[in-house]
């Protein structure tokens, strides 16, 4: 089925096509540039259950989507570029349903249905692509993505193929996001922004009283959405992602991270089964190891709500492309932060509002999250946490930067200030770290910078982007600040450390706010909506407003 009329308001996958081809030829030896350039992607297939017939869900190859624009499982594609005429041509394969598949599942689109709804020349059933590439020039270059575990083959393909260039060419072409995209991730933050401001508000209508369950809910009937408490975990996971369902995102960007109390020094913590800290486990929770503790209220266990943290790294997806937000917010206390969390929230609020402040081109990565550790230490050193050696009298400038030096800060704040988001939440991996890009601590790096100033090797070993800015990226702004047990002990020794005032924190937890920027021609703009000052976090959880 060939098209006849031009696309409108389509996905612009052959814009992406175009571009991608631009970006692969150039990689080409001079001597493989004026072939007949193709590409040839699998979709992915529904996956099941291991050893069963139930569906577990499905969600698209990120580069198939990418060229395609297509989520129909079990799709194929293939694109090929004439260098002599400069022309492209894209065409779609969709499966051919049989009598057994219309049964179980809803009908994939016919050829004429899939031309009709993606930026595509040509779409046929998926039978016809041997046939289509058999009939390819024999010196023609076909690419496709690396065979491994984590991309779909796309089969026996015959012919000359490759599988070095094609990855690395969508990955650099997707860093840079058009308009389209742009407008997507928007939506997908538009969502999650709301779902997170969902489960504050839960909180803060808890806080005043104002969640009614009558004597009717337990034995006759179950607890109606309006009578939710969130009181787990768990609980406040599926307020988010019921927010997000209920908006038409189908699918969450990556496992939600919800962390209350000292889980939330754990990065990736992705149990979410746990209870807020309600006091001691009753005896009727001796049975089945003590797993049900995570379900038991604080009305039945007759305790206060202990003040703490949650934590909640959530973002939902919108059409393939991804939000990642982070908030943290007070639980007990009435919805205010303690004396201590508030203060771990103001700095890294602090260490956030620096590190948008920087974001134009030109700027390198690695100059944000040293700015990162400057204020921490800076904070640090306010507080007491930090402190001079008693046989120290040097300036607060050198006292900022043997601290600095010393990788102490690192302990605290482990990770990378952000990354690279788009199909993907660690988005294209291979564009955002290539080898030597980064400024610090990277020997025959293409970028300028001197070791020395850039603080201690630490602040960059788990840098997901490590690159100059350019206009179209979008990026997540996450710093934290987490007192992990297991991070912190090899430093406690340390005579830049204070471990009396370092007590009076350790039981915040952790910290993190995190939202995604966009990067303009002359500076950025933050397409999180949610608001994420102190003031207004703890009105909200309170239930004031």
């Amino acid at each position: 089925m060939m098209a006849t009329t031009p696309p409108a308001a389509k996905y612009p996958a052959k814009d992406h096509v175009s571009r991608t081809f631009k970006t692969l030829t150039h990689t080409l030896h001079s001597n493989q540039r004026d072939k007949l350039q193709v590409i040839v992607l699998a979709g992915s297939e529904t996956p099941y259950r291991n050893d069963t017939d139930r569906e577990l869900p499905f969600r698209q190859e990120s580069n198939f989507f990418y060229l395609s624009g297509c989520a129909v499982p079990g799709s194929f594609f293939l694109a090929t570029y004439h260098p002599d005429s400069a022309t492209v041509s894209t065409t779609l394969y969709v499966p051919k349903p049989t009598l057994v598949d219309l049964m179980w599942s809803p009908a994939p689109p016919t050829p004429s249905e899939a031309l009709a709804t993606y930026d595509v020349d040509a779409a046929f059933y998926g039978v016809e692509l041997v046939n289509h590439l058999k009939s390819l020039p024999s010196d023609a270059l076909v690419h496709i993505l690396p065979r491994t575990r984590e991309f779909p083959d796309p089969g026996d393909i015959g012919g000359t193929f490759t599988e070095e260039h094609l990855l690395p060419a969508l990955h650099q072409t997707r860093l840079i996001k058009d308009a389209f995209e742009i407008a997507l991730i928007r939506k997908a933050n538009e969502i999650s922004s709301r779902a997170h401001e969902v489960v504050m508000r839960v909180l803060g209508l808890a806080v005043q009283g104002k969640i009614k369950q009558d004597s009717g809910h337990g034995n006759r009937r179950p607890l109606l959405p309006a009578e939710w408490l969130i009181e787990t975990e768990a609980e406040a996971e599926a307020v988010f992602v019921a927010s997000c369902r209920r908006e038409g995102a189908f699918h969450q960007a990556y496992l939600p991270i919800v962390a209350a109390n000292d889980r939330a020094a754990t990065l990736h913590y992705c149990c979410n089964d746990k209870a807020f800290a309600w006091g001691p486990v009753t005896d009727k929770l001796a049975h089945n190891g003590g797993h049900l503790a995570s379900f038991i209220s604080e009305r039945e266990r007759g305790s206060v709500l202990a003040p703490q943290v949650l934590l909640i790294d959530a973002g939902c997806e919108w059409e393939c492309y991804s939000s990642d937000i982070t908030r943290t917010m007070p639980v007990g206390n009435g919805g205010k932060f303690t004396t201590e969390a508030r203060a771990m929230y103001d700095l890294v609020l602090e260490m956030q509002q620096e590190s948008l402040a920087m974001l134009r081109p030109g700027v390198h990565w690695d100059d944000v999250q040293l700015r990162c550790h400057e204020v921490l230490v800076d904070g640090f050193l306010r507080l007491g946490i930090f402190r001079s050696p008693e046989d120290s009298r040097g300036a607060r400038d050198d006292l900022r930067r043997d601290i600095l030096t010393s990788g102490l800060s690192a302990a605290f704040f482990p990770h990378g200030v952000g990354h690279s988001l788009g199909l993907d939440v660690h988005d294209v991996p291979s564009a955002s770290k290539p080898p030597k890009t980064g400024k610090y601590f990277v020997p025959g790096s293409i970028a300028s910078g001197n070791s020395g100033d850039g603080g201690h090797e630490s602040f960059y070993r788990f840098l997901r982007l490590r690159l100059v800015l350019s206009a179209g990226m979008v990026v997540t702004v996450e710093p934290g600040i987490y007192f992990s047990p297991h991070l912190l002990a090899p430093h406690m020794n340390s005579y830049f450390l204070d471990v009396a005032v370092l007590a009076r924190y350790q039981s915040v937890g952790g910290i993190r706010i995190e939202d995604d920027v966009l990067i303009t021609e002359n500076g950025a703009e933050n397409l999180t909506g949610i608001r994420s000052e102190t003031a207004w976090i703890e009105s909200v959880c309170a239930g004031e407003v």
